[in-house]
């Protein structure tokens, strides 16, 4: 199960990764352009949006699978056997409110699409952002709703009662 979610983990890290880099050579092109030649690229601001979405959505199951979401460790020290089982309700959580995100993502979409809701600049269409929003929140919640399954994988590697990080 752990190499399925590496690999699947890596996809994501390196789909997000190509739109980071495609977004910031657009941007330092566009800057290079503007100001030597004044002659600015057309629509890169509707392209950056567009990037920068899909930068984040596909990153964001990433996260899930790699459990490097961002906790503050307030209760390890007072209840560390709690840890692990209070990651997985938080899990569960996430679960309930990315299944939410994407019921209102996809509503969004379908008026987009409906409306034929385009881009100021490039006249790109709008379903195309909230086709990256859909495609990454639903990968976040099954992403989360594996690892609230998952068995306690770190316990094995840690002295027992110690919480994770903790020497």
């Amino acid at each position: 199960m752990k190499r399925w979610r590496d690999l699947v983990s890596t996809v994501c890290g390196l789909i997000a990764a190509v739109f980071l880099a495609a977004m910031l050579l657009l941007t330092v092109a566009d800057v290079t352009l503007r100001a030597t030649l004044n002659v600015p690229i057309r629509g890169v601001y509707d392209l950056v949006e567009l990037f920068l979405a899909a930068t984040f959505f596909f990153a964001l199951p990433c996260v899930f699978l790699r459990d490097e979401n961002i906790v503050v460790n307030s209760i390890d020290d007072m209840a560390p056997r709690w840890v692990p089982t209070l990651k997985r309700m938080a899990e569960l959580v996430a679960v309930g409110v990315l299944v939410v995100m994407a019921w209102q993502g996809f509503l969004a979409a379908r008026d987009s699409y409906e409306f034929n809701d385009v881009t100021a600049d490039l006249g790109l269409p709008r379903l195309w952002h909230w086709l990256t929003l859909l495609i990454g929140v639903i990968g976040a919640a099954i992403a989360a709703f594996v690892m609230a399954l998952r068995g306690d994988e770190r316990s094995k590697d840690r002295p027992e009662g110690r919480p994770e990080g903790r020497p």
